[in-house]
This record gives structure tokens, sequence and C-alpha cells, in this order.
């Protein structure tokens, strides 16, 4: 989980080849609808993403185990509708970088829906993990192979 760019999906479909996982992209299952508004630079309302999180939640809940979901997940109730759906263990891990990280990533970016123009949107929306949220907070500014390994550690930790 965390704001565009942080390295959700990347980090995810690593991590979930090292430990035969499936990977599941969340922006995949987004309707048109949704893509259309951030392609225009618009920033998804609560009311965008209610539908669309039920449908991740729903994706996770049916993939049986183990599943990495990348999802920004931005918000305590959002993960809170995912949890809700899955009725079981989820465990989130939030992926930390810096706003000049995530805008040279996104600047550097070519054919995602997600216009730089919407960064600090994110930011703004963004709650952290809190401290009675099943997860960990990542530092992803490091070498890819890092954060993914580090994931992996955190993920056989989780049983």
């Amino acid at each position: 989980m965390g704001v565009t760019s942080c390295g959700k999906s990347t980090v995810a479909s690593a991590a979930a080849k090292r430990i035969d996982g499936q990977f599941i992209e969340a922006d995949d299952l987004h309707p048109q609808a949704n893509i259309n508004k951030m392609q225009r630079g618009t920033p998804l309302t609560d009311a965008d993403r209610w539908p669309w999180l039920s449908v991740v939640g729903d994706a996770l809940a049916a993939s049986g185990t183990p599943a990495l979901v990348s999802c920004s997940a931005l918000k305590r109730a959002y993960r809170d509708v995912i949890r809700e759906r899955v009725r079981g263990n989820v465990s989130f891990i939030q992926l930390d970088v810096s706003r000049d990280v995530l805008h040279e990533r996104m600047s550097a970016r070519t054919g995602h829906f997600m216009p730089l123009s919407l960064l600090d949107s994110q930011l703004e929306a963004f709650e952290p993990l809190e401290l009675d949220e099943t997860g960990i907070v990542l530092a992803a500014n490091q070498p890819l192979e890092a954060t993914v390994e580090a994931t992996v550690r955190y993920l056989q930790s989780c049983g």
C-alpha cells in the first residue's frame, strides 16, 4: 500500500514470485470511469473508490493464499473495506518514499493513467498504518532487491 509511484506493483509482483504466490494489480480492477477521471487529472472521491475497494477485497478473498495485492489503500477506512471483504488474515505493507522520489519516479513513468498532477492529492489523502493495524512500514527508496527481501521476510514471519 502507499501513494502512487511508491513501488507497490514492482515490489508486490517480485515478492509474489519469491514466495510462489499470486500477484493482483488493483489498478487493473478500476472501472473505466475511475481511470478516465484520473487521466483527466481529477482525484477520485471516496464514492469513486468504495466499489473498487470491494472488488479488490473480493479478488483477494477469491485468490487463495498466498496473494499480494498492489493497492493504494490510502485511508484506514479503505483498508477496513478490504479486510471486511476478505474476512481473514490481511497484512498491509506500507511503502514509504519521500515526495521528491515519488515526483522523480512519476516523471519518468510512461504509459500509466495516473498523471503527476495527482501526486499531491494522494499525499494529502494518505493515512499511514495505525498501531492496531496488522502490517509493517518499509522504506522503499532503497534498492529494489532490499525492499523485496524485507517484504518476503515480513510475509514469512506472518506464517
